[in-house]
C-alpha cells in the first residue's frame, strides 16, 4: 500500500525541484533591457559593458542575485520595482451635518499614485467610515396606475410622518416626489380616441381617471415636507393596458435629471420605487415600434414630464445600474410580496439596490423606508470605475471583526461610525505605448467620496538614456545600449563582428544545448556561433538554442493558458488572481461568500471560485443548504424568530431580510410524518414551545413550515385549584370514614355472631342440665 503513496510524493518533490531550478529570466527571449523586464518581475538586467560571455545574448537577463554573483556591479543592475505614494490623505470625519458638512471625508486616502512594473504587484489600503448624521435626500417615485389607488390614499400624509422618523436618523433631511404609469402608446396603454382624456372610460369600478403618462416630476427635493403632502393630495390615478409598468423610464429620469430633482452632492441619495407590478425592460418597446435604445440622457420638458417616452425603448438593466452608480443613488424597491423574488433577483444585477416588501395599501411604507435606510447604512461595498483592461485588481476586506476576507470588497452589519479597511493589490499585465498614463477610481457604492488612482508604468530602463548608434563598441555596425550591441541588418555577434552567412564548423557546438543534441534544437540555424531561430505560424521560437516558444503551453477549452496567463518556454505564467497548470483556476472567493459573510457557509472550501461542500448533506452554490447538519435547526430558528415574531438576534441589526430568504409557511397544526423534513423544536423566551419543519424542494428552494403561534401551557385557575384541593380532602375523609365504618361493621358483626353462638350454647347446656336433674328426681321417686 505504501508504494501507491510514494509515487505521487516523489513526483511532487521532483516537480518542486524542477520549478526551483527553472530560471525564467535566462530561458526567455530577452535581447534588450525592456524585454528582460517584461519576462518576469524577478528578472533584472545588467548594463555593465564587460559583463558576461560574448556569445550569450540573453545572459545579461537574470535574477538580481545571480547577476551580482556573476560580477555585475549594483549601479549597473536595472531592476525597477512597483510602488505607491500618497498624494492627498485627509483624515476621516466622524460627523456628517453641521458647518463642516461640505468637507466630510468618508474614504482614506483620497488620491494616490502607483508606479507599476508589469507582473510586480503592489498593494495599498483603503479605509471607509460611514459618518453619523449625514444629510439624506429621498425621492419618492410612485406607481399611479389604477391598482395603486388605495396606496395613494394611504400616503397623503406620508411626508410629515416620514420626516419625523428620518430626523431621528439625520438632522438634514429633504423629500421629493414623482409618479409614473407607462408609455402612452399601444399595446401598453389604451389609445382609442375615447380613452385619450379618460382611460377609465367604461370601467365600472372606477370610471374616471387622468390620461396615461410616462413620468412626471412633481416636487423637487425640499425640507418643507408640507409641500410633499400637498402634492400627493393633488394626485389622481391613471390606467394602462398591460400588467407591467414603465417604472424603469421614471427611475432613469429621476437619476440623471440632477438639477431638476435637486440631488445634493453632499448627501445620501435614496430613490424609493413603490409599485405593485413588474417593470417593462429593454426591447419591450419594440412591441410598440420603438427601435431606438435609450440614450441615458435627461428628457424632462418645461412641464417636468418625460418627453421621450414615446420615442425611445425602455432602459436596460446595465444602463440603469450605470446611471444610478454614476449619480451615487441607492435604489429601494418597495414592492408587494408576490413580486418580491423578481425584484430581489434584479438587485443582484443593479449595484446599490435593495428590496423591501410593501403592504397592499402601503401602510408599512414608513417602516419600510427606515429599514431600507438602516440596511443601506450598514453596508460598505467598493466599486471600480474606468478600470484599465491591462490591470488586475484583487481585494481583501477587513470588516468589524478584524478578520481578513480574501476576494471580498464588501462589509455588512456595520454600525454608524465603524471603520472598515480594504487591501487592494494591483498588477499590470503589460506595457502601454511610451508616455501613456492611466488611472481609475475606487468609490464606495452610493458615496460621493472617491479615491483617485493614477498609474505610471515602469517599463523603461534608465540605461537607455545613454544609447549610442554606430558605436565603435559595435564595430560601427550597430547601436550600443544598456551594455550590448544591437547590430544593423546583415551583421551578427555580440559586437556585430560577423556577417550573416558566415559559418564556423569548428564552433557548431556553441549552437548545441548539449552534446548529441540537434543544432539549435532543430528549430533554427547556427550563424556566427549563434542560433537564428525559425519563424513559426503558431508563435515565437526563442532561446539561446531555440529551445523555447510561446505556444507550447497547456490550454483550457482551446485557449492558451485559459487567457489568464502568458506562455513562457512551455509553462503558463498566470496573471494575478489565477493559478493552475493552465491558469483556469480563479483565486477569487467573492462568489463563494454566503449571505452571512462566511466562505461556503463554513461547510466547505472555495476551489477555483466555486464551493466544494465538505459537510455531509450540505449543498447549494455556497453550501448554504443543509437540512441534516447539526446546526440546521439553530440557523433556521433565527429566521423564524425575526420573520414571524420580530425577535431574536437578527431582529436588531436589520439583517433579517438579507439573511432569511427562505419561504415560511404558517399552519395551525404541524405535520410530522414526512420523512423528507427535519423536525425542529425550541423553547421561547416565554417558556413556550415553538415547532417547525425544514425541507428542501426539488427546485432548490428551502421551505420552513411553522406553527402560527408557540404552544404555551395554560396557567390553572386559583379557585379551581382551591376547590380541587378541598374536594380531594373531603373525598379522602369520606373514603377513610367509609373504610372505618366498614371495619367497625365487620368487627361488630363478628362479635355479635360470637355472642349469639355463646348464648345458644349456654341455653343448650342449661336445658341439658335441667333435663338431667329432672330425670334424676324422677328415678328417685
Amino acid at each position: 500500500m505504501d508504494i501507491y503513496f510514494a509515487f505521487p510524493l516523489m513526483f511532487a518533490i521532483i516537480h518542486c525541484i524542477y520549478l526551483l531550478s527553472l530560471n525564467v529570466c535566462t530561458s526567455g527571449s530577452a535581447t534588450s533591457c525592456e524585454e528582460c523586464l517584461l519576462i518576469h518581475p524577478s528578472c533584472a538586467w545588467c548594463a555593465q559593458e564587460d559583463f558576461g560571455q560574448a556569445r550569450t545574448l540573453n545572459s545579461r537577463c537574470d535574477f538580481s542575485q545571480n547577476l551580482q554573483k556573476r560580477g555585475c556591479d549594483d549601479p549597473f543592475i536595472e531592476n525597477p520595482r512597483s510602488g505607491s505614494s500618497l498624494l492627498r490623505s485627509k483624515p476621516l470625519s466622524s460627523k456628517g451635518s453641521g458647518v463642516t458638512q461640505y468637507d466630510v471625508i468618508q474614504i482614506y486616502p483620497q488620491k494616490i499614485s502607483l508606479s507599476l512594473r508589469p507582473g510586480d504587484q503592489t498593494s495599498f489600503e483603503v479605509q471607509v467610515r460611514p459618518v453619523e448624521d449625514y444629510p439624506v435626500d429621498l425621492y419618492y417615485l410612485m406607481d399611479l396606475s389604477l391598482s395603486m389607488k388605495d396606496d395613494l390614499d394611504t400616503i397623503r400624509n406620508l411626508g410629515t410622518k416620514l420626516a419625523e422618523e428620518m430626523r431621528k436618523l439625520t438632522s438634514n433631511f429633504r423629500l421629493g416626489f414623482g409618479s409614473f404609469v407607462d408609455k402612452n402608446i399601444s399595446p401598453f396603454s389604451y389609445t382609442a380616441p375615447k380613452y385619450q382624456d379618460n382611460p377609465c372610460n367604461g370601467y365600472k369600478l372606477f370610471p374616471n381617471c387622468v390620461p396615461t403618462f410616462g413620468f412626471r416630476h412633481l416636487l423637487s427635493l425640499t425640507d418643507k415636507v408640507d409641500r410633499f403632502n400637498e402634492e400627493v393630495q393633488k394626485q389622481l390615478v391613471s390606467r394602462n393596458r398591460d400588467a407591467p409598468e414603465g417604472g424603469f423610464d421614471a427611475i432613469l429620469q429621476a437619476a440623471v435629471c440632477k438639477e431638476k430633482i435637486g440631488w445634493r452632492k453632499e448627501a445620501y441619495h435614496l430613490l424609493v420605487f413603490a409599485t405593485d407590478d413588474v417593470p417593462h425592460l429593454a426591447l419591450d418597446g419594440k412591441l410598440g415600434g420603438l427601435v431606438h435604445p435609450h440614450d441615458g440622457q435627461c428628457h424632462l420638458n418645461d412641464k417636468n414630464e418625460y418627453s421621450a417616452a414615446n420615442m425611445m425603448d425602455y432602459p436596460s438593466l446595465a444602463l440603469l445600474g450605470e446611471k444610478l452608480a454614476e449619480n451615487n443613488i441607492f435604489l429601494i424597491f418597495a414592492v408587494t410580496k408576490r413580486h418580491y423574488v423578481l425584484y430581489k433577483n434584479l438587485t443582484a444585477l443593479i449595484p446599490g439596490t435593495t428590496v423591501e416588501i410593501l403592504d397592499q395599501d402601503s401602510k408599512n411604507i414608513i417602516q419600510l423606508i427606515v429599514n431600507a435606510y438602516n440596511n443601506i447604512r450598514s453596508k460598505v461595498e467598493l466599486s471600480v470605475w474606468d478600470h484599465p483592461e491591462d490591470l488586475n485588481l484583487a481585494f481583501t476586506a477587513t470588516c468589524q471583526d478584524g478578520q481578513p476576507l480574501t476576494g471580498l470588497r464588501k462589509c455588512a452589519d456595520l454600525k454608524i461610525g465603524d471603520t472598515v479597511s480594504f487591501n487592494i493589490t494591483v498588477d499590470a499585465r503589460g506595457c502601454p505605448p511610451k508616455g501613456t498614463r492611466k488611472g481609475f477610481i475606487i468609490r464606495p457604492v452610493g458615496f460621493k467620496d472617491r479615491l483617485e488612482v493614477s498609474v505610471d508604468y515602469r517599463c523603461d530602463c534608465s540605461c537607455t538614456y545613454y544609447t549610442k548608434s554606430n558605436s565603435s563598441r559595435c564595430n560601427s555596425a550597430g547601436t550600443y545600449s544598456c551594455g550590448m550591441c544591437h547590430c544593423e541588418p546583415g551583421y551578427l555577434g555580440a559586437r556585430c563582428e560577423c556577417e550573416e552567412g558566415e559559418v564556423d564548423h569548428q564552433h557548431l557546438s556553441a549552437c548545441r544545448e548539449a552534446e548529441g543534441k540537434q543544432v539549435c534544437s532543430g528549430r533554427g540555424e547556427c550563424s556566427c556561433n549563434q542560433c537564428l531561430c525559425y519563424e513559426s505560424e503558431f508563435g515565437k521560437i526563442y532561446g539561446t538554442f531555440c529551445e523555447c516558444d510561446d505556444f507550447s503551453c497547456a490550454r483550457h477549452k482551446g485557449i492558451l493558458c485559459s487567457g489568464h496567463g502568458e506562455c513562457h518556454c512551455g509553462e503558463c505564467k498566470c496573471h494575478a488572481g489565477y493559478i493552475g497548470d493552465n491558469c483556469n483556476c480563479s483565486t477569487e472567493t467573492a462568489s463563494c461568500a454566503s449571505d452571512d459573510g462566511k466562505i461556503c457557509s463554513g461547510r466547505g472550501s472555495c476551489v477555483c471560485g466555486r464551493c466544494q461542500c465538505t459537510e455531509p448533506g450540505a449543498f447549494g452554490d455556497t453550501c448554504e443548504k443543509c437540512p441534516t447538519c447539526p446546526d440546521a435547526c439553530g440557523t433556521k430558528r433565527e429566521c423564524i424568530e425575526c420573520r414571524l415574531f420580530n425577535t431574536g438576534r437578527l431582529a436588531d441589526n436589520q439583517t433579517c431580510q438579507r439573511m432569511c430568504k427562505d419561504e415560511i409557511i404558517t399552519v395551525e397544526t404541524l405535520k410530522t410524518d414526512d420523512s423528507n423534513t427535519v423536525q425542529c423544536v425550541y423553547k421561547t423566551e416565554n417558556d413556550c414551545v415553538m415547532k417547525f419543519t425544514y425541507s428542501e424542494h426539488a427546485n432548490g428552494q428551502s421551505v420552513l413550515t411553522a406553527l402560527k403561534e408557540p404552544e404555551c401551557a395554560v396557567a390553572p385557575n386559583a379557585m379551581t385549584v382551591l376547590l380541587a384541593v378541598v374536594g380531594s380532602i373531603l373525598l379522602m375523609g369520606i373514603v377513610l370514614l367509609a373504610i372505618w365504618k366498614l371495619v367497625i361493621t365487620i368487627h361488630d358483626r363478628r362479635e355479635f355472631a360470637r355472642f349469639q353462638s355463646a348464648r345458644s350454647r349456654a341455653r343448650y347446656e342449661m336445658s341439658n342440665a335441667f333435663m338431667n336433674d329432672y330425670l334424676t328426681k324422677t328415678t328417685r321417686l
